[in-house]
């Protein structure tokens, strides 16, 4: 079929550093296999749906659920995104995914971190934040619940900031106390003031303008019918189908 997708011999050679060694009998194709999965997470399909060339949908998923469960789709796409040094400018921002009934129709485990999925006024959903490059590409991700604060999610992520010289934000992310994490970095702070400061903030609007990169990036990542529609109840399962559509359009 022409419509189904597959992984290059090249894609495949970026990607295989990154597969965990097989213990005892050899796995099945991975090429195949993980073409599957691309496929399905791309069209949101159920596992059941996969088409025969793919091979058993219990295979898909089984590969699925292991490497998810043990963040390999993650680290793919943070260890590619290593690759291409950022020296310049990165930028954050946060977003809204909406979560499916399926994911919702059960409580989280006692004592985990729950199901990561909050009540807003677009009704239950799950909130993404990243930070991405000059470019508009992801560099890193993190997920939330949805009504949780953007502070939070710029908290989680500060650490793992490169050594840049800018960083861009709408003015949501106007804290003093980010202000001072980033000078402390020594990486230049391009946020507009909120209205209700008394003293306004001077920012580059020039430069400003280049923070709808990561606006697009979002929009890219929800054509992925299982990003814009949250199925997966485990959130570390989502959060993988996220990295996996962000290696499969803008890293490999």
């Amino acid at each position: 079929m022409s419509d189904l997708f597959w992984l290059t011999d090249a894609q495949m050679a970026r990607i295989a550093p990154f597969f965990p060694k097989s213990h005892g009998k050899p796995r099945v194709d991975d090429r195949r296999v993980l073409s599957g999965i691309i496929f399905i997470n791309r069209n949101g399909l159920r596992w059941r749906d996969a088409p025969t060339a793919y091979g058993p949908h219990k295979t898909l998923y089984s590969r699925w659920r292991r490497w998810s469960g043990k963040g390999i789709f993650a680290r793919m796409m943070a260890g590619l995104a290593a690759e291409h040094g950022e020296e310049n400018t990165v930028m954050i921002d946060a977003t809204y995914l909406k979560s499916h009934r399926t994911a919702t129709s059960m409580a989280g485990q006692k004592g985990g971190r729950g199901r990561l999925i909050g009540r807003t006024k677009g009704g239950m959903n799950t909130k993404l934040h990243a930070i991405c490059d000059s470019q508009g590409r992801p560099l890193d991700l993190f997920i939330t619940a949805g009504q949780v604060s953007d502070y939070i999610g710029a908290r989680a992520l500060l650490s793992g900031l490169p050594n840049v010289k800018w960083l861009l934000d709408d003015r949501g992310y106007d804290a003093d106390w980010l202000r001072e994490a980033l000078q402390d970095k020594g990486i230049r702070a391009c946020i507009p003031g909120r209205k209700q400061r008394k003293t306004p903030v001077r920012y580059d609007k020039r430069r400003y303008k280049r923070r709808s990169r990561i606006e697009i990036m979002f929009g890219r990542l929800k054509d992925w019918r299982r990003v814009a529609t949250r199925y997966d109840r485990c959130p570390k399962v989502f959060l993988s189908a996220i990295a996996l559509a962000a290696t499969v359009i803008y890293w490999l």
